[in-house]
């Protein structure tokens, strides 16, 4: 009788492993879906909000080609000058600025906005000549032609 109740009650234990074991598979699969399922949630999160921000600060528009613009030759030497030296830190058709300040109407006012000096062309070409603070002098780079050239798309923004 005593292996009986011993049988049993190892029958017992046996099954309730058994349940535990189950248990533990179950909730371990559980978790795993749960995590698979955090992850796509957080994956699509983000990649909404990374949508979001870049449409937020999207001020870019389509670049207009130079006969779109209506530009001379002259101009359009210019811009390539532009493009090539001054772009990387000033904005063409903005007033707000890169590294430097946004370049739109830039003859149109009477002063340049951060020297004061008179926006004329022999201030603004020697600034492009000789620099100012941060921005590197291009007198070495640029001939007189393409500062002329220069100058010229200049007074087109």
């Amino acid at each position: 009788m005593a292996t009986a109740v011993g049988n049993r009650a190892q029958i017992k234990t046996e099954r309730m492993l058994v349940i535990v074991i189950k248990m533990r598979v179950i909730g371990r699969l559980h978790d795993q879906r749960l995590t698979i399922d955090r992850r796509r949630w957080i994956s699509a999160a983000l990649a909404a909000c990374l949508a979001v921000a870049a449409l937020a600060g999207c001020d870019v528009e389509r670049r207009q080609s130079d006969a779109e613009l209506g530009l001379n030759p002259q101009q359009a030497a210019g811009r390539k000058i532009y493009d090539n030296y001054c772009d990387r830190c000033h904005r063409p058709y903005s007033t707000k600025g890169k590294k430097g300040p946004g370049l739109k109407g830039l003859f149109q006012r009477q002063y340049l906005p951060l020297s004061g000096l008179p926006a004329n062309d022999d201030r603004v070409g020697e600034i492009i000549r000789y620099g100012r603070h941060e921005m590197p002098g291009y007198s070495q780079t640029l001939n007189p032609q393409d500062l002329q050239d220069l100058l010229a798309y200049l007074h087109t923004l």
